[in-house]
């Protein structure tokens, strides 16, 4: 890759290093500029700006960032589109983080353009939970070292996936001593049901018995042939050798010692044990405490469905010093320290389909077949092929005959009588609709068939308020087109909005906000670019239809 200042004159198609101001205009870092830019930054008297031209052997920083998170998600993972030389790994489910450490390391080390950060390994998620970012540093990276990043990211298995719990129906053995409070049984019961369920499982039964190696045997044994998928024991006495009551009435009832204790503190008087495929735990004292301790990291590998081995436990030592963290989350309750773990952004998509199609003449441009269906239905299943949702259609003129061609779709309908006033009396319609927790809406036209799911899911990867990319617009060869993602922060002003005004007021009231997302790429490369082909007349829609492939 070439790097340096050259001259305006000679910096079309050129990669901007650094922000650059030329009069009224904000070129953005990265920003590949046109002929357009490079007149506008002469006529601001600007000579010399500082920009990278790739080279045969340079692979774009978002086409590199993207083939390595493709080879890095495995199952249970998915991936956000390119932004800025970033892909972002995230959970679609419940459960345990699977990432092998010296592969992450070794993609780290082999060029320091190519950067993987991910959680710990077998860390607990949620769905939507950031699992790893893929960040290219400077403007694009080697191919050999792209090259050899996805190999090893794909070998053996994905470098990073997420085990689902699964539902297990659970036992608990509660031994007693003379004088042991039922109560403090109790207690015990709740504390671990509260755990399972949390897991995605179920505690179905409980065997209350002396604290003998007979009477533990027994209840042991009861519970497989009841049936449990796994089966905890919680003693009066601790356990303090793998020849004690507990492991000794494991082992009566067929079971098999496999290991005990563990480099985990709370958690040390751990037991692993296991009765034919059915693991067994003999619970330390500190499974009674909501908070997290080494009893945890063992029962979320079982509840998903992951062996553990005698040597699993003795590798837990690294980070196992749990003792002196204050603050962790409790079971059901789930509360979490500082801002929690990052997730993708809530993003609705709202197809704005009322208006009354006057420059087409009298039909409803929405209703006209394009492709072999309506042109609302098109628009509509690319917001549903996006990461957007829900997906919420906002109707007006012949609601009723749009609501129809879009019947089977799994969308939400609001009903804007208003229609006649203009654009903005949909947005306010459609955004007063949105459930609560959103953290922004992309505003789609129904009137745009060209767009593709991949514009929108740019769109959603770029989008950042904290970082001030608060407001995103897709742009092709510089040019801004449809559709525009706004942060939920903006709703209050879309809601005084009045007349036929759009998102485009908010784009010029925050400048500062503004994200100019280039969607260059998933241009076809001829003709208008699909951000800015919307179908206003009956001669648009003809010229449009006289493309597409038979």
């Amino acid at each position: 890759m070439k790097f340096g200042p050259i001259p305006v004159s000679e910096a079309e198609g050129a990669i901007l290093a650094h922000l650059t101001r030329a009069g009224e205009h904000a070129f953005k870092k990265g920003r590949v500029l046109s002929a357009e830019d490079v007149v506008a930054l002469c006529d601001a008297g600007i000579a010399e700006v500082v920009v990278a031209r790739l080279e045969a052997d340079d692979v774009h920083e978002d086409v590199a960032a993207t083939r390595i998170a493709e080879a890095a998600a495995g199952d249970g993972v998915e991936a956000a589109a390119a932004f800025t030389g970033r892909v972002n790994l995230f959970a679609d489910a419940r459960g345990l983080a699977l990432i092998d450490r010296d592969r992450v390391d070794a993609i780290n080390l082999i060029d320091e353009s190519i950067t993987v950060a991910t959680l710990g390994p077998y860390a607990l998620v949620e769905p939507r939970q950031m699992l790893a970012t893929i960040k290219i540093i400077p403007f694009a990276a080697p191919a050999a070292a792209v090259a050899r990043a996805v190999a090893l990211a794909i070998e053996g298995a994905p470098l990073v996936r997420v085990a689902p719990f699964v539902a297990r129906n659970v036992g608990l053995v509660s031994t007693q001593l003379p004088g042991t409070k039922p109560l403090l049984l109790d207690r015990n019961a709740q504390s671990v049901a509260a755990r399972v369920e949390a897991l995605g499982g179920r505690l179905v039964a409980e065997r209350r018995c002396a604290h003998t190696e007979e009477a533990v045997g027994d209840a042991v044994r009861a519970l497989l042939d009841d049936g449990c998928d796994a089966i905890l024991v919680f003693g009066a006495s601790a356990i303090v050798d793998r020849r004690d009551v507990v492991p000794a009435g494991i082992v009566r009832a067929g079971g098999q010692v496999d290991h005990f204790g563990m480099p985990v503190d709370p958690g040390n008087l751990l037991l692993l044990a296991h009765a034919g495929a059915v693991p067994v735990l003999g619970l330390p004292g500190c499974a009674r405490s909501p908070k997290t301790n080494g009893y945890d990291w063992v029962l979320r590998r079982i509840l998903a469905d992951l062996p553990v081995t005698g040597a699993d436990i003795m590798r837990m030592g690294g980070g196992g010093l749990l003792a002196e963290i204050e603050a962790r989350p409790q079971p059901r309750a789930g509360a979490r320290t500082g801002t929690g773990p990052a997730k993708v952004p809530a993003v609705a998509a709202l197809v704005l389909a009322a208006g009354q199609s006057r420059r087409m003449g009298g039909p409803n441009k929405l209703l006209a077949p394009v492709g072999g269906k309506p042109m609302v239905r098109r628009a509509v299943e690319t917001a549903l092929g996006s990461h957007a949702r829900p997906v919420m259609v906002v109707t007006g003129h012949e609601a009723v005959a749009v609501a129809a061609a879009l019947a089977d779709l799994p969308v939400d309908f609001v009903n804007n009588p208003d229609f006649a006033g203009g654009l903005s009396t949909s947005l306010r319609r459609g955004v007063a609709a949105l459930p609560s927790g959103i953290d922004g809406a992309v505003v789609c036209l129904g009137d745009m068939p060209a767009l593709t799911p991949g514009h929108i899911d740019r769109l959603i990867a770029s989008f950042n308020p904290v970082e001030d990319r608060a407001i995103c617009v897709p742009t092709v060869r510089g040019k801004r087109g449809n559709p525009v993602l706004i942060a939920a922060r903006f709703f209050p002003e879309i809601m005084a909005l009045g007349g036929d005004v759009g998102a485009r007021h908010l784009i010029g009231a925050h400048a500062d906000q503004v994200c100019e997302v280039p969607v260059d790429a998933l241009d076809a490369g001829e003709g208008t670019a699909p951000i800015h082909i919307d179908i206003d007349t009956a001669e648009a829609l003809a010229a449009y239809a006289d493309r597409q492939p038979a």
